[in-house]
């Protein structure tokens, strides 16, 4: 039997994922070392525990695919991955594009600004999402970027691109629709 409270649903991976080739895994690795030596020459060994935990968090983000999650949007707000977000506490949301998936970015009202991204895997259950998200909340077509945001652009840049072609992880269709399908008899 179907939820009457879910106005639409949608299965996409929990974050964009793109398989990364064995010259990014080396980029992270020589990164590492460099800085591992310039930490142990200066005399601060204990700082070598964090380098190598974030490398080895690099490593298991870049080998291991999401898993899929099932997204959706009922009367009484978004679910996703085991979070239920009201509409009340819902402020506003956009799109961004990463590695040829879109990401919609909902944000809650102050004093919490609290991000919930969600996978979304093609065009068409974004102009669905648009119609929907527009009832409730606010559309920014260029979101505000915090300082944060353009350090992980910047950083982003750095990280050297895959000669090999990849392709997104498939997504599977939409479970279900905002408009009813009339019975057929």
């Amino acid at each position: 039997m179907e939820n009457p409270q879910v106005v639409f649903s949608w299965k996409a991976p929990l974050r964009p994922y793109k398989r990364r080739s064995r010259l990014v895994l080396r980029f992270y690795l020589a990164v590492a070392l460099l800085l591992s030596l310039i930490v142990f020459f200066f005399g601060d060994k204990i700082l070598l525990i964090p380098i190598w935990a974030v490398l080895f968090l690099f490593y298991v983000l870049t080998i291991t695919p999401p898993p899929e999650v099932e997204n959706k949007i009922t009367k009484f707000g978004l679910e996703t991955a085991g979070v239920t977000l009201r509409w009340e506490a819902l402020s506003h949301f956009y799109f961004t594009r990463r590695f040829g998936f879109y990401v919609l970015t909902v944000i809650s009202h102050a004093p919490y600004f609290y991000h919930a991204y969600l996978v979304i895997p093609s065009e068409d259950i974004k102009k669905n999402l648009m119609l929907i998200l527009a009832e409730h909340l606010v559309f920014q077509e260029k979101p505000q970027r915090s300082l944060t945001d353009k350090m992980v652009d910047w950083f982003a840049k750095l990280i050297p691109d895959d000669e090999e072609k990849t392709t997104p992880v498939p997504a599977s269709r939409p479970t279900s629709s905002s408009k009813r399908q009339p019975a057929s008899l």
